[in-house]
This record gives structure tokens, C-alpha cells and sequence, in this order.
């Protein structure tokens, strides 16, 4: 059970001061928090961070993460976004269509229709959304093959937040996602630094920065270390072999 089914929110939503007191973040492994681990074991991410953040100047704060690893756009945008509008929060992160963008076979634009109506539905019950765009993969052995298809989806998303008046943070566009530093050693999900760079990047979206712009525009004071090419081709096999390989088989 979450906080905000043990506190439920009181009032209307015309009734709401502008700070924002309710959040929900819904979506699929990213916004779970995959391989950002607490201290007690737990995983945390972008939104858990981004939560904490958010509390410190709110008392009362209620905050759910919804979301739950290898989820595709029909769960998101059905059992999630049903559970989302009875919190009637004050702020959703919504990050959806990995899974799906990933699958070949999946049409691009009746994808994007589907996460307009969901969006639409969030936006019409009075909620302030953030759309988080797909993430360059132009950088990963293999994975790059997909990126045409992020970028096609995540050229979408920009019209749906322009469409539905929703913020957007656009990862693609974002160069410290494109450093192997802010991923975990699967290439497929954030690590703690990547997370904490999200979490930065909302929150100066929403006018509540957790620090300065360099805090997640430039997170690191040195360049990524180069292997020498057969380093790295030795290490694009292991991954390939310890991650890739288990990771396709599981979507076949």
C-alpha cells in the first residue's frame, strides 16, 4: 500500500495551491528505479529522488511510484493511469513506450495515439504532467540499431506535450545521458548518477532546481575514459554475452 492510500487528498482540485503537495510517476523498469540501489536495498530512481526533493518543501507531502518493470503501453495507460486518477495528484511523470518501441513489429503512430488518450486523460482531470522522452542509444553497440525508432517515437512525444500543453524533458537531448557513467553495466537502465541526473533535470523543469544546471548538464569534470579498440571490443562481447543475449531471449 502506498502513502497516498494511507493519506488520501483532501478537497477538489480547484481548491489546490499551486506547490505541489501529490505526485505519482508511473511507467515501466526506468521509472521503477532499476539498479539505483538504497542503503536498505531497495530500489530507488528518479522519481523516489525527485519525491524527496519535492517533500522538503511541502508538508504532507504524498508521493506513489506506480511503476513496475517490463511494463508496455496498454498496462501503463490502463491499470496504472486508472490508480493514478483516484490519487488525484498534483504532478504524474509519465515515461512509457520502451517496451513497445523496442518490438519491430510495433506501429509507431497508433503507439503515439495511445499515449495522447492517456496523457489527454491525465490532463483533462487538472494534473500537471512531465513527459519523459526515449534516450539517444546511438552509443551502444547493437542498440544503436533501434535508435531511428526512439527518435521517430520520441519526435511524437514532443508533439503530444505541445498538443496537450504537458512539460517534456527530452533525454535525447540530454549529453550526460550519453556517458557510459550514468548507466549500470546492463547499458539498459540508469545507475544511482543517471538517476540523480533525471531527477535534477525535473526538477528545474518545475521551477524547484535541486541545485545548479551543472548539477545534471555537465555531472562530471573529466571526459569518460576511451579503452583502446580491443579493450572495448572485449568488453562489448561480455556485455553482449552476459546482457544482450539473456535480454533478447526474454523478448522472444
Amino acid at each position: 500500500m502506498t502513502d497516498l492510500e494511507m493519506n488520501p487528498p483532501e478537497g477538489n482540485q480547484a481548491q489546490r495551491p499551486a506547490t505541489i503537495r501529490t505526485y505519482v510517476a508511473i511507467g515501466d523498469s526506468l521509472t521503477e528505479g532499476l539498479d539505483d540501489l538504497a542503503p536498505d536495498g531497495e530500489y530507488r530512481g528518479f522519481a523516489d529522488r525527485l519525491a524527496e526533493h519535492l517533500s522538503a518543501s511541502a508538508p504532507g507531502f504524498r508521493y506513489a511510484n506506480l511503476a513496475v518493470r517490463g511494463r508496455r503501453m496498454s498496462h501503463i495507460f490502463g491499470d496504472q493511469l486508472e490508480q493514478t486518477l483516484g490519487h488525484r495528484p498534483d504532478l504524474v511523470t509519465v515515461h512509457a513506450g520502451g517496451n513497445d518501441v523496442l518490438r519491430p513489429n510495433t506501429d509507431l503512430d497508433d503507439l503515439a495515439a495511445q499515449f495522447e488518450a492517456g496523457i489527454r486523460r491525465l490532463r483533462d482531470a487538472g494534473i500537471r504532467v512531465v513527459i519523459l522522452s526515449g534516450h539517444d542509444t546511438g552509443w551502444i553497440p547493437v542498440l544503436r540499431v533501434y535508435r531511428g525508432r526512439i527518435a521517430v517515437f520520441s519526435m511524437h512525444l514532443r508533439a503530444v506535450a505541445d498538443r496537450t500543453a504537458s512539460d517534456i524533458v527530452d533525454l535525447w537531448s540530454m549529453g550526460a545521458l550519453n556517458d557510459p557513467r550514468a548507466w549500470s553495466v546492463d547499458r539498459l537502465h540508469f545507475n544511482a548518477e543517471g538517476h540523480r541526473i533525471v531527477a535534477a533535470r525535473i526538477a528545474e523543469l518545475l521551477g524547484d532546481p535541486m541545485g545548479p544546471r551543472e548539477t545534471w548538464s555537465r555531472p562530471w569534470d573529466t571526459p569518460p575514459e576511451r579503452l583502446p579498440r580491443i579493450l572495448r571490443r572485449r568488453e562489448n562481447w561480455r556485455w553482449a554475452r552476459e546482457h544482450l543475449v539473456p535480454w533478447l531471449s526474454r523478448r522472444a
